[in-house]
């Protein structure tokens, strides 16, 4: 069974990173990033949580990372973009990439909301392709910091609406606008947001509910008055070495 209680235990902040590829290097990326950029990371006390390919955008790459709070996020950037795997290997990396700057750095949106986030045994580093299920994640744009009534709207009508069209495991974040103490890795300020993943078995699973209407039949209108934007929606592949994946 996948491990699930740590994601929230030991990883209060996590980072949302979206990377804009040059065309035809996700692979690329990925293939680097899997093999030499996990346990590496992790080695510093930060968390891989889950690596991925938009569907829908193939020249996306986007990935989570965790920490367990500010200061240890500071100590664990500064070891690793200071220290030998990095040199070795950014140019490598920076090159497949347009923009890296698109990142939220995230909370869990009440206590408990980011504990069934799972957490598999991953491959050894070498392993090419794709793990199971998909991931949506859904970033929601919000008029201010997510209120006690949208969290309450989030828990009792977003996600069993979620769960009743066949969503495996939910988690919810929301902004932690703690000043960014690592400022070579720039993080998006002076927005709200709330997001939302919600892992299905495979793609049939979330596009059967997208095909039923539930969500704009029974969440968008009341949903409504809290957004400042449209939702920014991702259908998620996990790369082979993902932790998270069904």
């Amino acid at each position: 069974m996948p491990a699930t209680a740590d994601t929230e235990t030991h990883h209060s902040l996590v980072e949302l990173r979206q990377y804009t590829l040059h065309p035809q290097q996700r692979d690329v990326l990925v293939d680097l990033f899997d093999r030499e950029f996990v346990e590496t990371q992790e080695a510093h006390g930060m968390r891989v949580l889950g690596q991925f390919r938009d569907l829908d955008q193939p020249d996306l790459f986007v990935w989570l990372r965790g920490f367990a709070d500010m200061d240890s996020r500071r100590r664990a950037l500064e070891a690793f973009y200071g220290g030998p795997v990095w040199s070795a290997h950014r140019a490598a990396a920076n090159a497949t990439m347009v923009d890296s700057d698109n990142v939220l750095l995230l909370r869990p949106a009440w206590p408990g909301a980011a504990s069934e986030l799972p957490h598999h045994a991953r491959p050894e580093p070498g392993v090419t392709g794709t793990a199971a299920g998909v991931l949506d994640a859904t970033v929601f744009y919000l008029h201010e910091p997510a209120t006690p009534a949208l969290l309450d709207y989030c828990r009792h009508r977003m996600a069993p609406t979620l769960q009743r069209g066949g969503a495996r495991h939910l988690t919810w974040y929301s902004t932690d606008d703690s000043p960014n103490t690592f400022t070579r890795l720039p993080v998006r300020a002076g927005e709200h947001v709330l997001l939302g993943l919600a892992l299905f078995s495979d793609l049939a699973a979330l596009q059967a509910f997208a095909d039923s209407g539930a969500w704009a039949r029974d969440v968008a209108p009341g949903l409504a008055p809290w957004l400042a934007a449209a939702p920014e929606a991702h259908r998620l592949q996990p790369t082979a070495r993902s932790a998270l994946h069904a």
